[in-house]
């Protein structure tokens, strides 16, 4: 019998592929430099090493915060909180229907219903909540629908996307046990396809409704209403007590709907 040869010694990537790699890296530092390059050639320098001193400066001035403030944040922050609830509702609804035309699975038509389905999740997900207010505003004028509009649309492309990536991914064994019983399309999607995606359902609206607390807190930024419209009424008058406390109203909103959707989390899930 003769011994099968082996290399003198054990290389775990071949030449191809270690020629690959520094390629890669080599492509990924280049393109490091550029945008280093880049966004070095509109920074004013002066103004980055004075950053500390005028950071310092304005800590100083919200110190302390004026907490007779607080009388006037408290409708706000209820704007803030229904913006962010009608509008994950709202999108929540809206996102239903385009999971199940998106999915694969679920889908009545590959070729036509499928990809408009995609679509609408794509450019859902490209815009920002915050430019959908500015747009929104534009149109609709100013106040809570707007923001409540924006966020719905934000949400619909996030929810729908993992919605319908976990049909795709159920258990086809029951799909297709409930059609061997004759059940109707309705029929499977209720018994078959809505009990196993619904923990995801539950999941992903609760996480989009705790992510738009946060985004409704900057709407009225742009006039969307809530309490960014206070922080931008202070900012633009320098009150920076005013903003200070501002800050701590949204931080404890967050802290606030991060223990709600913990506790929801446990309870439905």
């Amino acid at each position: 019998m003769t011994q099968a040869s082996y290399p003198a010694y054990w290389e775990k990537h071949s030449r191809r592929q270690r020629l690959t790699s520094w390629f890669i890296w080599f492509l990924f530092i280049t393109l490091c430099v550029f945008c280093w390059q880049q966004m070095n050639r509109d920074t004013l320098w002066y103004f980055v090493s004075d950053a500390p001193t005028q950071l310092a400066d304005i800590s100083g001035r919200m110190w302390p915060p004026r907490w007779s403030y607080m009388s006037q944040l408290w409708q706000p922050l209820w704007d803030t909180l229904n913006i962010a609830t009608l509008g994950t509702a709202l999108g929540v609804v809206m996102a239903v229907p385009v999971a199940f035309l998106a999915a694969s699975n679920t889908t009545p038509s590959q070729w036509l219903v499928r990809p408009i389905a995609l679509f609408i999740i794509a450019a859902s997900r490209s815009i920002n909540s915050l430019i959908w207010a500015l747009l929104l505003v534009a149109v609709l004028g100013p106040g809570l629908l707007a923001g409540i509009i924006a966020i719905a649309l934000r949400s619909i492309g996030f929810v729908a996307k993992l919605m319908y990536e976990a049909i795709e991914e159920i258990n086809p064994n029951q799909v297709a046990a409930i059609n061997a019983t004759g059940a109707s399309r309705l029929q499977v999607l209720d018994y078959a396809v809505v009990p196993q995606i619904m923990p995801t359902f539950i999941g992903t609206t609760i996480f989009r409704w705790d992510i738009n607390i946060r985004e409704s807190t900057v709407l009225g930024l742009v006039g969307a209403g809530g309490i960014g419209l206070r922080l931008n009424e202070s900012l633009a008058t320098l009150a920076w007590p005013q903003v200070a406390l501002i800050f701590l109203a949204i931080l404890s909103t967050v802290i606030f709907s991060e223990w709600i959707s913990a506790r929801c989390r446990r309870a439905f899930i």
